[in-house]
């Protein structure tokens, strides 16, 4: 048994390519290369060399050591959130931009929700001198002003997406469209684990990058590259793929996935897909997904602005499906209150996407020597506002 992709990029039932015609040569082009192109000498040098000097990796593997000592269990933090650019998301266009490169693609698109994707997509553009379009939510651009801010200044144009519930799911709908009208000349860096085949493989695999360390450095400090668990924020899943990676056929390694429970899982307003979902199809791929009994997407929601995905990527639905993954959801309260608590236990203010993971050590409990790797995949400054207006800072 794997939890990897197949070479149909299936994981179990979920997965797949599930796109119009007029995608099909795009996304077949990037399915019958991206592995022959990573595996080449010269695209592995400049990735790591990228990582190492721009991006700034490694990163630290922290141990929180008023955090464990409330909770009474080892909790290891992985700061992603000391990435250039202030998450995990620049991992992964550091990789798609070396590949679009590959493919002779002068014209990038790109959708997000947070934001932190969008700014990723835009400093290697900068980076590379390659022109950047991001599609983002009406409502999402409001509330993410500093992103918006940082990606205008790094040369990127930023569209709203004004239709549907104007937030991450309606941005890729209109990052899809532009790709089908401009086939030729056009990458899409999709930012998450989701999309179609090879999407959500090839994603995971530039953010195998973050478990491939927490190995090493684990080891170093402990003794043994396994952790008993590893914990992650899970909307579409890139923060948690990368952590889990290299432990997915390791049962040794419990994996933990957070989703967001909004104001309740019943409350319907909410974006907890494994609590909630039925199989379906979303942006190309077989997975669990948010739906009216007629099939209709129900609109997600969570007070954090990348993690209001109606869908989770197909490998997350796989882990959820088998049992391989532990699924919690947490509500908005919950988290805005663990990323406090960390800010004021570790000086460490976190994104809200990854006080959602924060959030579980409340109820869940762990065994005193239980070596507990938490992703922090972003840093709080994007969430600043938020903070402030739920807290009257």
């Amino acid at each position: 048994m794997t939890y990897q992709a197949d070479e149909k990029g299936y994981y179990g039932e979920f997965g797949g390519a599930y796109i119009p015609e007029m995608l099909y040569p795009n996304v077949e082009e990037l399915r019958s290369r991206y592995l022959d192109i990573m595996k080449e000498n010269s695209f592995q040098k400049e990735f790591k060399e990228l990582l190492k000097e721009y991006v700034g990796r490694p990163t630290p593997l922290y141990y929180a050591k008023r955090f464990s000592e409330k909770y009474g269990t080892k909790v290891y933090l992985k700061r992603e959130d000391l990435c250039h650019t202030g998450a995990h998301k620049v991992n992964n266009t550091v990789g798609q931009i070396l590949m679009a490169k590959k493919l002779g693609k002068n014209r990038i698109i790109a959708e997000t929700g947070a934001g932190q994707h969008g700014v990723a997509t835009a400093t290697v553009c900068a980076l590379m001198g390659i022109e950047c379009i991001v599609y983002m939510g009406e409502i999402d651009i409001e509330r993410q002003a500093p992103n918006v801010a940082r990606m205008k200044m790094l040369g990127a144009k930023v569209v709203p997406a004004k239709s549907g519930s104007r937030t991450l799911k309606d941005a890729t709908n209109e990052a899809i469209r532009d790709w089908i009208n401009n086939p030729v000349d056009t990458h899409y860096i999709i930012g998450s684990v989701v999309g179609p085949h090879p999407y959500p493989d090839m994603v995971a695999r530039f953010q195998s990058v973050i478990s491939e360390e927490i190995k090493n450095q684990l080891k170093e400090k402990e003794g043994t590259e396994n952790p008993d668990f590893v914990v992650a924020c899970v909307g579409g899943g890139s923060n948690a793929a990368g952590a889990y990676f290299h432990y997915l056929d390791n049962p040794e390694v419990g994996i933990i996935a957070v989703e967001a429970a909004g104001k309740g899982i019943d409350s319907g307003e909410s974006a907890a897909t494994s609590a909630l979902g039925k199989v379906g199809i979303i942006h190309g791929s077989k997975t669990l997904l948010m739906q009216t009994g007629d099939g209709q997407i129900t609109e997600p929601y969570s007070i954090s602005a990348g993690l209001d995905y109606p869908g989770v990527g197909p490998m997350h639905a796989n882990l959820f499906k088998s049992g391989r993954g532990e699924f919690i959801s947490i509500t908005d309260e919950a988290a805005m209150k663990a990323g406090l608590e960390l800010a004021k236990l570790e000086g460490i203010i976190p994104a809200i996407e990854t006080s959602h993971a924060l959030a579980i050590f409340e109820d869940r409990k762990f065994k005193k020597d239980d070596i507990v790797v938490v992703n922090l995949s972003g840093r709080g400054d994007k969430d600043l506002n938020t903070y402030i207006d739920y807290f009257n800072l």
